[in-house]
């Protein structure tokens, strides 16, 4: 008689074989991480700079600098998967280098007005942009203003949680059926088996164990070797990263400071 096969897992017992697998790859359960923090992730890399991903118009409309429309990427994390990242350029960080100058062709008040909402030199939340775009009517995307700004630290869309962060940088959706094929998931290095195992669901095993390769086809943990740059300053935080072996992609989940997290992302939790 043939055996029924098992019925798909509930969604809160899918969330919380996620959380366990996250926990596995980072060294540490998730319930040990401050769960008033705000957590990102993010993708970066020399692959989005030689694209010109960073400085795409997109990313300075009114639309996408509030959040209400996410910047999709056509570099996915996993090659062979036709997956695109999608980013939030309301929690993402700009820079407008040297706003002050006087040789600047932003709008004098406008650029007084991007210094004021700055923090350390020159970096302002997305969000922050936004309603003084409408204040002193600049066009960011305009071609004389092309080369004022940039981004400085790009995030994906996510809900400020650790949970989620981790779910997006580790691309395992919100159900089984979103895991990556099989044909598309790379070998893990034989050093990360042992912890793997410690993952239940072989799907899932076999999904995260892309994340735990040589870097050669898959992604490579690096830990908390995770280059923040300025925003280390800020006091913001790394809790593991991943790139791969071509130097093309860095992709890390970090803590947000409440600085760089900013009153409206802080304030998510009573």
């Amino acid at each position: 008689m043939a055996t029924e096969p098992s019925p798909p897992p509930s969604p809160s017992d899918w969330d919380r074989q996620l959380a366990h697998a996250f926990g596995v790859l980072i060294g540490d359960p998730l319930d040990e991480f401050d769960p008033d923090a705000v957590y990102a992730a993010t993708l970066r890399g020399n692959v989005l700079n030689e694209t010109g991903f960073l400085k795409e118009p997109d990313w300075v409309r009114p639309q996408a600098l509030t959040g209400a429309r996410p910047i999709p990427c056509d570099i996915g994390i996993s090659g062979g998967s036709d997956r695109r990242p999608q980013f939030d350029a309301s929690t993402s960080i700009f820079n407008f280098w040297r706003c002050d100058s006087p040789e600047s062709p932003l709008p004098k008040d406008f650029a007084a007005a991007l210094k004021a909402a700055s923090f350390g030199e020159y970096m302002i939340r997305g969000a922050d942009i936004a309603p003084l775009l409408d204040r002193f009517g600049v066009d960011l995307t305009a071609p004389a203003l092309k080369d004022t700004w940039d981004v400085y630290f790009p995030l994906l869309v996510s809900d400020g949680t650790l949970f989620d962060a981790l779910r997006v940088a580790l691309e395992t959706g919100r159900a089984p059926e979103d895991l990556l094929p099989l044909s598309v998931a790379a070998e893990p290095d034989e050093y990360w088996e042992e912890d793997l195992a410690a993952i239940e669901h072989p799907t899932l095993r076999r999904h995260l164990g892309h994340f735990c390769t040589d870097g050669e086809e898959g992604m490579m943990p690096v830990g908390q070797e995770v280059m923040l740059f300025a925003l280390e300053d800020e006091g913001c935080e790394p809790v593991h990263g991943w790139e791969d072996g071509h130097g093309q992609i860095d992709l890390a989940v970090i803590k947000l400071s409440p600085t760089v997290a900013g009153p409206a992302r802080g304030a998510r939790h009573p």
